[in-house]
C-alpha cells in the first residue's frame, strides 16, 4: 500500500462509492495545516484536495527513503484549463503556497490512423508513449539539470543568446518511462522562424563562423512535447530551488483517474457525484478523457512513423 494513514485508506475506496465522496473523505481524516487548507478547492489558483492529498503523500514518503531533502515539494492538476493556475509550489515549513500556470503535452495527429492530439486550453489525452507528445499523470522525482544553447535572438538592440535549461523528471509505475521519453521540466520559451547568421566571433559559432538565430517566442500556458513548461520568470525560481535538491511532484490524474472519469461520463453519471474529481470547465469541453498506454500507443505510433518517414534534415537558410 503506497500511502501510510487512514487519508490513502479512504481515497482507494472513496471513488468507489457515491456515498462517500474523496473532497468530504479526506477533509474528515487530513493531517492538513489550516493555512494550508485555506487553499485547497476548485477555483483559479487552489488545489483539489485529492491532489493535494497525493502529493503530500509522495512528498514524505520521498523524505522518509532519503531520496528528497527539499523543503518544497509541487503538484500539477492537468484536469484544469491551460490559462489558470495549476503548477503548485508547496513549503510546509515555510508555510508557502504558490500556484502557477503551466504547459501540458499537445499529443500528436497520426492523420488516418489515430488522433491523440489536445487543445490548448483542455487536456482529453493523456499517455506514457514514447513520441507521443502526452502528459502522463503519476509520481515524479526532480533530477539533474541540464542548460543548452539554442541560438541567437534580437534584444534590446542587440543579438542576445538563447540559452534553456531543463530540469529531468524520473517518474515510478506507469511514469517509469519518462528519462526514455525526455520529460521534464523547462522555460516555455522557444526560437521559431530560424535562419544562420553570420558571426565569426560567437564561440558557439560553427566551422563557417555562423550561428543559429531566430525570433523569441513564450508559449507559456500553452502546449508543449508532453514536458511541463513554466513562465521563464516562474522557470527560473522553479529551477533555482531544485539544482542539486532534488523534490517530489505529483501530476493528476493517473490512469485510472482517467478511466474511473471515463466509464462515470459513458454511463451518464457525474463524475463528482460519483466521487470522482476533474474540473468542470475542461470536462465539458473534453467529453471525456482518454488514456493512451505505451502498450496500445507506440506500435501505432511505430509504423506510422514507418510509412511515413521523415524527409532528410535541411540545413537553415542564411538570414537575409
Amino acid at each position: 500500500m503506497r500511502l501510510k494513514s487512514l487519508v490513502p485508506i479512504i481515497f482507494g475506496l472513496c471513488g468507489l462509492s457515491a456515498a462517500l465522496p474523496c473532497s468530504v473523505a479526506a477533509s474528515q481524516s487530513s493531517d492538513v495545516p489550516d493555512w494550508l487548507a485555506a487553499h485547497v478547492g476548485e477555483g483559479d489558483g487552489q488545489i483539489a484536495q485529492v491532489v493535494l492529498e497525493r502529493a503530500r503523500t509522495l512528498y514524505r514518503r520521498k523524505v522518509s527513503s532519503g531520496v528528497v531533502r527539499n523543503g518544497c515539494y509541487f503538484a500539477m492538476d492537468a484536469t484544469r484549463p491551460s490559462d489558470g493556475r495549476r503548477f503548485y509550489i508547496i513549503c510546509e515549513g515555510a508555510q508557502s503556497f504558490r500556484a502557477i500556470s503551466s504547459g501540458h503535452g499537445s499529443g500528436r495527429n497520426l492523420k488516418g490512423v489515430a488522433d491523440f492530439s489536445n487543445g490548448r486550453q483542455c487536456v482529453k489525452n493523456f499517455g506514457n508513449a514514447f513520441d507521443s507528445s502526452l502528459t502522463a499523470g503519476g509520481d515524479y522525482v526532480t533530477r539533474e539539470t541540464k542548460t543548452s544553447f539554442k541560438g541567437y535572438y534580437r534584444a534590446g538592440g542587440k543579438d542576445a543568446a538563447f540559452k534553456r535549461t531543463f530540469v529531468q523528471f524520473d517518474g515510478e509505475g506507469e511514469t517509469a518511462n519518462s528519462r526514455e521519453r525526455a520529460i521534464g521540466g523547462h522555460p516555455a520559451a522557444l526560437l521559431r522562424a530560424m535562419c544562420m547568421k553570420k558571426s565569426p566571433g560567437s564561440p558557439y559559432a560553427d566551422a563557417d563562423g555562423n550561428v543559429p538565430f531566430g525570433k523569441l517566442v513564450d508559449y507559456s500556458g500553452g502546449r508543449s512535447n508532453g514536458c511541463t513548461s513554466w513562465s521563464p520568470s516562474d522557470a527560473r525560481q522553479i529551477i533555482g530551488m531544485v539544482q542539486g535538491k532534488p523534490t517530489s511532484l505529483y501530476i493528476y490524474p493517473e490512469s485510472s483517474d482517467i478511466a474511473a472519469v471515463a466509464k462515470s461520463v459513458a454511463a451518464g453519471r457525474s463524475p463528482a457525484k460519483a466521487g470522482l474529481y476533474w474540473n468542470t470547465s475542461c470536462l465539458k469541453q473534453i467529453g471525456k478523457p482518454k488514456f493512451w498506454s505505451r502498450k496500445t500507443l507506440e506500435p501505432i505510433i511505430a509504423k506510422y512513423e514507418k510509412d511515413h518517414p521523415a524527409g532528410p534534415p535541411q540545413p537553415l537558410p542564411m538570414c537575409k
